[in-house]
């Protein structure tokens, strides 16, 4: 299911609001590996795959912000308030007691209102201009930062809004419908300028033009406005009482014309600014363009870890060196010792244990299928690597990623070696880096092991 832009947005924001806790390794680490999951995909990377792939078991839905959830209670609330206002407000421009006639000159003014106050809000969304912001932003202190939802909030009050006058407009349109129906109300015109029969005749026939064909009788004529103009003081005859009703039908499609097709309009057009306006967002958001940046740079260990061969290896007992276990399963990394058959065969508890390889200029998919491959045992694996070389992310992640798909208890013995034909241990400077990066990785069960001799090589296998 697409997720959306609304939803889209404040779930990045809050994410990148979320990874300011974290370290900008892990978070390079992460972002690369999706962005190279994707290139090996043949597929772009997206805001909304990125989340996924962060958060495997989130299931996006249109309600699942708290923060919108309140909107939409609010906006259903004024459903019903819209539609009893509206239902009033015909009564209240319908109200006839025999005395005088129902002036149809007030019923066009008040659409004339309601067609102002719906381009008040559309214009107000546009420039997001907010009067009523302080009742609808919770307080926050003076240092914190504005979130995406306050830049929506203009564009969300315009749905609101109009949806209500939606809802309003229909429901007055269903009120004067059954007024037509259950009473005889008698329509006329009438106005304090002096206006003409012929001027007051052009004004309704101007406002009736749009169906004009489609519905003759909604069309008012010469001849029904000179017999419906009355006076507040003074007795109008009526010479054909009958006339007076034969005005509901313009009443009516002007109601529905002016006033109801307006408000769906601008209420279509304001979840659809709201979705652009959300787009928009996303796409200026700050954390999107450092999002990109670690998409497309490549991993590189900096300076500082770098340098870390030249330095003393520590001395916690935590990040002591350990003996080889017997490995049943064998992975070389990046091609360490793949010319060195033999001696990397003596390294395995049992000479027909796998040797396999990952790394280097391997594919991310043959990674995966190396970890798949040895997912089903438990006992320990070997993964020998070039004690010279710095660790990698990509190492980092494929270690991850071994982890999440192997026991928590299965042993990796670390292995880095100085060379490789013959197989040759490593100095103490160089392992210093490698104790560091495995402490980093936050394994009990990722060791750091020293080259055995050849000779335990030769007793391990008879």
């Amino acid at each position: 299911m697409r997720q959306h832009p609304v939803t889209l947005l404040l779930a990045f924001d809050d994410q990148v609001r979320r990874d300011q806790a974290q370290s900008a390794a892990f978070l390079h680490r992460r972002d690369r590996r999706y962005a190279l999951n994707c290139q090996q995909a043949s597929r772009q990377p997206s805001v909304a795959g990125w989340l996924q792939h962060i958060q495997p078991h989130r299931t996006p839905g249109p309600d699942d912000d708290r923060r919108l959830r309140t909107w939409r209670r609010v906006s259903r609330l004024l459903l019903p308030v819209g539609a009893v206002l509206g239902i009033l407000t015909m009564l209240g421009l319908l109200f006839y007691d025999g005395s005088q006639q129902i002036n149809v000159t007030v019923i066009i003014g008040f659409i004339a209102l309601q067609g102002l106050l719906a381009l008040a809000t559309t214009i107000q969304a546009l420039i997001g201009w907010r009067p009523w912001g302080r009742l609808l932003s919770p307080r926050r202190d003076a240092d914190d930062r504005p979130t995406a939802l306050d830049g929506l909030q203009p564009q969300l009050a315009a749905c609101t809004a109009q949806q209500t006058a939606l809802v309003f407009t229909l429901f007055a349109w269903l009120t004067l419908m059954g007024l037509v129906v259950v009473q005889d109300l008698a329509f006329g015109w009438s106005t304090t300028l002096r206006a003409s029969a012929e001027t007051y005749a052009g004004l309704v026939q101007s406002l009736a033009t749009p169906w004009q064909h489609l519905w003759p009788a909604a069309y008012p004529s010469l001849a029904l406005v000179e017999q419906t103009q009355f006076y507040r003081l003074g007795e109008t005859a009526i010479n054909e009482p009958a006339r007076y009703g034969d005005w509901w039908p313009f009443v009516s499609m002007l109601w529905l014309t002016y006033a109801v097709l307006p408000r769906l309009l601008l209420t279509l057009f304001a979840r659809t600014h709201l979705r652009w306006q959300a787009r928009r967002l996303l796409r200026r958001h700050p954390g999107r363009s450092a999002l990109w940046h670690r998409f497309d740079t490549p991993i590189v260990e900096s300076v500082a870890e770098a340098d870390d061969s030249h330095r003393e290896a520590v001395s916690q007992p935590g990040n002591a060196l350990h003996t080889l276990p017997p490995g049943h399963a064998l992975i070389r990394w990046a091609g360490t010792a793949t010319h060195n058959e033999p001696a990397i065969r003596g390294l395995l508890a049992q000479s027909d244990a796998p040797v396999v390889s990952a790394g280097g200029t391997l594919s991310l998919a043959e990674d995966h299928d190396v970890i798949r491959q040895l997912a089903a045992g438990r006992d320990p694996v070997i993964l020998l690597t070039r004690a010279w070389e710095p660790p990698t992310g990509e190492l980092a992640d494929f270690l991850h990623d071994a982890r999440r798909a192997w026991s928590r208890e299965r042993l990796i013995a670390l292995l880095p070696v100085g060379g490789e034909a013959p197989l040759e241990p490593a100095s103490s400077v160089q392992l210093a880096q490698w104790q560091r990066f495995a402490e980093r990785q936050q394994d009990a069960n990722l060791w750091v092991c020293r080259l055995p001799d050849q000779t335990e090589g030769v007793r391990r296998h008879g």
